[in-house]
């Protein structure tokens, strides 16, 4: 029964049953669940990636580099090693788990699960099975030396 207050609203006289507040609970944890879902797909549908690594690096004139030298780039996460027949560049990602190799000595070693590589990049002990990922490098006519990762 509803009843009129002197002001003019009108007031319920019985308050809600528990099957009413039952069912407004329900509704209202749908419609706040569904909410949250339709919040998700929108996040995921609006989502921008990120730009790509660069994959060229100029490394300035070849003959910054002397015979017999190491050099790390670390934004291309390679070596450089200028030896007698020419320029050699190996990714400093190790094989196994993608994990940055580390130099150390006269070898290469991974902080993560301790494979070991010489400077040619062949595995001498694993877990690692496979040698790293030989790069490609060009001196161009000018001098210029380019390393591309691909």
């Amino acid at each position: 029964m509803i009843k009129m207050s002197l002001r003019g609203t009108k007031r319920r006289s019985n308050p809600l049953s528990r099957r009413e507040w039952l069912t407004l609970a329900w509704k209202g944890m749908l419609a706040f669940c569904g909410l949250l879902g339709l919040d998700g797909l929108l996040r995921f549908l609006s989502y921008k990636p990120e730009s790509s690594p660069p994959t060229v690096f100029r490394l300035g004139l070849a003959t910054k580099y002397p015979p017999g030298s190491r050099t790390l780039i670390p934004e291309a996460r390679a070596l450089l090693i200028q030896d007698t027949p020419g320029f050699k560049a190996y990714s400093l990602v190790c094989t196994h788990l993608g994990c940055q190799v580390k130099v150390i000595g006269e070898g290469l070693t991974c902080p993560c699960h301790g494979s070991r590589f010489d400077l040619q990049g062949n595995v001498l002990n694993g877990p690692a099975t496979q040698p790293l990922h030989p790069l490609v490098l060009e001196v161009q006519p000018k001098g210029d030396l380019i390393l591309y990762i691909i």
